[in-house]
């Protein structure tokens, strides 16, 4: 069996054109992405001060209220995803310049990496030598609504460089 066939099984189970092509580009099944933990992943959450979650909310409200007054952006993306996780999946984040992993859920160390609603390519690129378990893609749209999903270190394509690149989910 080839490492491609699954694109004969995603034709055969009904995905789209444009789905399959983005599987094709990606190199990998998109039934790989962990959009939620398997069971054996549950462990107990860090649960978010109240604090740090009005922080979050305030940030949010400022950045809406600066691009509706301004049409720019504030360039704060890879913090307010970070942010997110740590109150949405309840990940630990390390202390800052921490190299590797920007932090900890349960025995896993968690790259976070966010795409903006800047950004025309909906991928992100991420170190191949960083220190992680699992890679959480964080997704912003233009209304500053968040989304998450997880990618196994095990699901990046392997490759020569220094980066790969990882796209974010058709389905």
């Amino acid at each position: 069996m080839s490492d491609w066939d699954f694109l004969h099984d995603m034709h055969a189970q009904g995905y789209s054109a444009d789905q399959i092509a983005v599987a094709a580009a990606c190199g990998y099944n998109p039934d790989d992405w962990e959009i939620m933990l398997d069971d054996e992943e549950l462990v107990e959450l860090h649960l978010p001060s109240q604090e740090l979650i009005q922080i979050f909310d305030d940030l949010v409200s400022s950045a809406k209220a600066y691009y509706q007054l301004t049409g720019r952006y504030l360039q704060i993306w890879g913090e307010l995803g970070e942010i997110y996780a740590e109150i949405e999946f309840g990940i630990i984040r390390h202390k800052p310049h921490t190299r590797g992993s920007d932090g900890k859920m349960g025995n896993d160390f968690v790259e976070i990496k966010t795409i903006s609603p800047e950004k025309s390519a909906e991928q992100i690129q991420v170190k191949r030598s960083g220190n992680f378990n699992k890679l959480l893609i964080v997704r912003i749209s233009d209304d500053f609504t968040f989304e998450g999903r997880f990618v196994r270190r095990k699901n990046i394509s392997k490759g020569e460089g220094k980066y790969a690149r990882v796209s974010w989910p058709e389905n």
